[in-house]
């Protein structure tokens, strides 16, 4: 597929998340946090859509997570954007290499993600960060559809949620034949059948993981840095880095 005819399907595709009302629970829970607001952002414009994946469309890794915070992606329109799960993240993915900036604030900040594309098994902001099993199926054609653009060579599921829902995507697909063989733990590595990407794991960098220091950077970071040794591999040949981004 062409470059551009690639971008304009990822546009095509977002437009449909965007406007998805499939899963009543959160389309109330949603629009109700972007009506009430919180105190600290009584003054902005809340989101209160879904939040459609976003970076490289020439990415060689996909990033799944689990779904946007109420006060985070609900808020703000882009995953992991305006909060602390946000601040750790891309922190991390700046000294790996993989982005322009250490921040992410909101959607005009001039972030930009490199060899990356971030998406998630939940596109709505759910009640106790918690997405239903029936609500992550009801997305999963939106995660088969990235997956099938982004085509990458590496996808790193943050927590155990994010690795059952991508891999029940492969399962649903007929790519693999059985969730067994891919137990969820810290720096996971599998190597799928055929062609498939290889894939890794790590702990969500939630507040309850980075605040207890069950998540640390330097955890995070080996993660980062061991895909990127995978891909180089794969590749023949290093990839090279953003000028402004430090080296690993």
């Amino acid at each position: 597929m062409k470059a551009s005819d690639q971008r304009e399907s990822l546009r095509v595709l977002e437009e449909r998340v965007v406007a998805c009302r499939k899963c009543p629970r959160l389309v109330r829970y949603r629009e109700q946090v972007a009506r009430t607001r919180r105190r600290a952002f009584r003054d902005e414009v809340y989101w209160g859509k879904p939040s459609p994946g976003f970076g490289d469309a020439a990415a060689r890794l996909l990033i799944v997570g689990l779904a946007p915070a109420a006060h985070g992606g609900n808020r703000t329109g882009r995953m992991f954007t305006g909060d602390r799960s946000g601040d750790f993240l891309y922190d991390c993915l700046y000294r790996a290499g993989f982005a322009n900036q250490p921040r992410s604030i909101t959607r005009q900040d001039g972030l930009q993600l490199t060899d990356l594309f971030i998406t998630a098994v939940c596109r709505c902001a759910p009640p106790a960060n918690k997405p239903l099993p029936s609500e992550i199926r009801n997305c999963r054609p939106f995660l088969a559809g990235e997956f099938d653009l982004i085509r990458p060579r590496a996808v790193l599921a943050l927590g155990s949620i994010a690795l059952r829902g991508y891999l029940a995507m492969l399962k649903e697909r007929g790519l693999i034949e059985s969730f067994s063989p891919y137990s969820f733990g810290h720096a996971a590595e599998y190597a799928l059948p055929g062609d498939l990407p290889r894939l890794f794991a790590a702990y969500h960098p939630s507040q309850q993981n980075t605040f207890t220091g069950r998540l640390t950077k330097p955890m995070f970071l080996a993660v980062l840095r061991r895909i990127c040794r995978y891909l180089d591999r794969a590749e023949s040949s290093p990839r090279a880095l953003p000028a402004s981004a430090p080296a690993r």
